[in-house]
């Protein structure tokens, strides 16, 4: 329980209608799960207006309401906040209500289109390898040093970020490594938080169905380093042109790494096969069983970050090689009849490219290279034909199936693939609505030391189809299928 006004400090209040003296006993955005002397805060939502069910709120027992707009009809004995923006005022409050717990761990965010989840879950793997205690929050799962919760969003709402970082401190948690999302900045949710450092992966074609410009997506993800102190690090790839973009206003200390230029910290490929990377990173060479030219970025981010929370280089470099990868990234089987099947999260335009190009690399061209791959319902739609022509122009054949759905109808999103694939790669595709029967062909199809990329949904272990989640597991699915071929 905690008064009022101590939750409101620091939030930029416009007026006040009732007394901020009055006990909170929780903090909610949604009217349904309000109790006696709950806060509510009305949030202006794509789909409702949480405005709407102020009345149904205080009905339920919430005693004060933080929104936009105070009500025309006021009841009697209930305090009204208005701001300008529900959403940051619900990051600033849930930090207090918390007793603003990012201030007690080292907490880093990492931001960009492709590798946020590698990149975070390869760090909290490697400072628990270290003998930290650690904290992970990502697209794949939530951890309170060992303690697993599931995830649903790549960045959590303010409250639950609030929650398990409130978590973490009593478990005496030291570091805590966080993926950004744009959605995630643009809603404020990490607003309020003390970020250590921040990290800039990179930035391609993604998320435009929200941000609707791509200068607008970019500015977004500015805004997260504009935001960090003096006292953090911004550690930023300058091989993407929007890197020094993300320095230009922050008052972090300025870190770059790259492959290409130079870089403070700088990574060359010795050798890239399926057994993984061997990299000389600055003047140490490191191996690392992380497979393919987006893994050697994602290898530097780490080494780097690591050493700007001050772990010993030989010690990061020994914990670098003891890294294994991350569900749904570039993870691979072989069979027995040497079909090597890849699963990976890519869903993006740029994220199949590299995904194929560092496939190309390592094969001989004598084998067969089948990619299953589709685009999710419901969300930037402009991506899709760029889909359709990587994985016809850098695959040897490709079966176009469904992803995930949701309400849109999938055969409409198939078309809307296919649209991209060039007349010369037409025979090279093949439709299958069915995401089971699509990866039972590639494996039917597939010869002795062909590859099968199964790309889109990587981690996840559900396919949605119009409102509700089915059990859905790309890898358990083409082991199964594999081992059906040995008998």
């Amino acid at each position: 329980m905690m008064a009022l006004k101590d939750i409101l400090y620091k939030v930029t209040i416009n007026a006040v209608v009732g007394s901020t003296g009055v006990s909170v006993n929780a903090i909610d955005f949604d009217s349904r799960k309000i109790e006696k002397g709950h806060l509510f805060v009305a949030i202006r939502g794509a789909i409702a207006d949480g405005h709407d069910f102020i009345e149904t709120a205080i009905k339920k027992g919430a005693t004060s309401v933080v929104c936009e707009a105070i009500p025309e009809h006021l009841v009697e004995g209930i305090t009204y906040i208005e701001v300008d923006n529900s959403n940051r005022a619900l990051a600033i409050m849930a930090s207090n209500f918390y007793d603003n717990p990012s201030e007690n761990l080292k907490l880093v965010g990492v931001t960009g289109t492709n590798g946020k989840t590698t990149v975070a879950s390869l760090l909290y793997q490697l400072f628990k390898k270290a003998g930290y205690k650690v904290g992970l929050l990502s697209t794949v799962k939530i951890m309170v040093d060992d303690v697993k919760y599931k995830a649903t969003h790549t960045t959590p709402d303010s409250l639950t970020i609030n929650k398990y970082l409130n978590e973490m401190n009593v478990a005496g948690v030291e570091f805590c490594f966080m993926e950004v999302s744009s959605h995630g900045i643009h809603q404020y949710r990490t607003e309020g938080l003390q970020f250590e450092g921040g990290i800039f992966t990179n930035l391609t074609h993604d998320h435009l169905d929200y941000h609707k410009t791509f200068a607008e997506y970019r500015d977004v993800k500015k805004r997260f380093f504009d935001g960090l102190s003096s006292k953090a690090f911004a550690l930023v790839n300058v091989d993407d042109k929007n890197g020094l973009v993300m320095l230009q206003n922050t008052q972090a200390r300025k870190y770059t790494y790259a492959l290409k230029q130079y870089a403070d910290y700088k990574s060359t490929i010795l050798e890239n096969q399926f057994g993984g990377l061997l990299l000389k990173v600055n003047d140490s060479e490191v191996w690392t069983r992380l497979i393919g030219n987006f893994n050697a970025y994602n290898v530097l981010a780490i080494y780097a970050t690591a050493e700007l929370l001050g772990l010993e280089k030989v010690e990061i470099l020994r914990l670098i090689s003891d890294l294994e990868s991350v569900s749904g990234r570039f993870q691979y089987i072989v069979s027995n009849e040497k079909i090597t099947a890849i699963v990976d999260y890519a869903h993006t335009p740029d994220a199949l490219k590299n995904v194929l190009e560092t496939i190309n690399s390592i094969r001989t061209k004598n084998e067969e290279l089948i990619t299953v791959v589709g685009c999710g319902g419901d969300r930037d739609k402009t991506k899709r034909p760029k889909m359709g022509h990587i994985a016809t122009a850098l695959s040897s054949k490709v079966i176009f199936t469904s992803d995930n759905p949701r309400s849109e109808n999938p055969a409409d999103i198939l078309r809307e693939i296919e649209a991209g694939v060039e007349p010369q790669n037409y025979k090279k595709a093949l439709v299958i609505e069915d995401r089971k029967q699509a990866i039972k062909a590639a494996c039917q199809m597939a010869q002795p030391n062909d590859i099968i990329l199964i790309a889109g949904k990587g981690h996840e272990t559900y396919q949605e189809i119009k409102g509700e989640r089915f059990d859905f597991d790309d890898f358990k699915i083409v082991q199964e299928f594999l081992k059906q071929l040995q008998k």
